[in-house]
């Protein structure tokens, strides 16, 4: 009778760890924000290196939104949609930008906000900064980038 009892609490403690644990991994795997509420907006880039669906937006440091996907267009240029959290409203000049979060961090887009007229879902932002190649830059420096002058 006593083993039933003991087992029985053993169960419990299981079930409420692994509970605890898909809690987490829902939150940290940010996939709460699958099916979310916003709306949608697109904007096409040069190049997105290094950004991921589900990445950041974020405006004056505050994230507002996610990538939704990334594509390519018929012009062979990145389109990435994006869901911005709703209340939030963007502007048709609006400035969007693939930044990193530090030296080496994950990439995320930022927007600058504008002072035209707001988006409608769905619509195109055509005010983009494509993301900076680090490797690319170094290696332009390293590998003759830069002239010397000759005395």
């Amino acid at each position: 009778m006593r083993n039933r009892g003991v087992e029985f609490a053993v169960g419990l403690f299981v079930l409420a760890g692994l509970l605890c644990t898909a809690w987490l991994a829902v939150r940290l795997g940010k996939m709460e924000a699958v099916g979310g509420e916003g709306y949608p907006v697109q904007a096409r880039f040069l190049d997105v290196t290094g950004l991921k669906a589900g990445s950041a937006v974020e405006m004056a440091g505050v994230r507002v939104g996610r990538v939704e996907s990334i594509g390519l267009s018929p012009e062979k240029r990145a389109v990435v949609t994006m869901r911005i959290d709703k209340g939030v409203t963007l502007t048709d000049d609006a400035i969007v930008s693939v930044r990193s979060s530090g030296l080496i961090g994950d990439k995320f887009l930022k927007i600058t906000p504008g002072g035209g007229d707001p988006v409608k879902p769905g619509a195109l932002l055509t005010e983009t900064e494509s993301s900076v190649d680090i490797q690319e830059l170094m290696g332009k420096y390293v590998f003759g980038g830069v002239k010397e002058e000759k005395k």
